[in-house]
């Protein structure tokens, strides 16, 4: 696994992970999770997000939500429809670093 290097010459402080702490809030929950997943493979509307995570379209649109608030997803509406995406596809990233972590080989 690649080190990361830290620079010591500028600490960080609890507030400068504020932002970072309420995206890992956010991702916390697993339907998140699997919400953010499958945003990973393209946009999708909350009907199909509903059929997917198997909850009411009220709670999956409480996840997107939460999910907006702190940037994770961005809407976009068409019609009586909203889809959803990711702003930064790059998160998925972290989902491979899960994997290792749990010792999951991620190709």
């Amino acid at each position: 696994m690649k080190q990361v290097s830290v620079s010591p010459a500028l600490p960080r402080r609890p507030a400068d992970f504020r932002g970072a702490a309420d995206v890992f809030k956010a991702l916390s929950n697993p339907n998140r999770l699997v919400i953010v997943d499958a945003l990973g493979r393209g946009e999708q509307c909350v009907a199909e997000l509903t059929a997917l995570v198997g909850l009411t379209m009220s709670t999956v649109s409480s996840h997107l939500s939460v999910l907006r608030h702190v940037g994770i997803v961005k809407d976009e509406r068409r019609g009586s429809q909203i889809y959803y995406s990711l702003r930064k596809p790059c998160l998925l990233n972290l989902f491979c670093c899960l994997d290792e972590f749990q010792a999951v080989d991620c190709a």
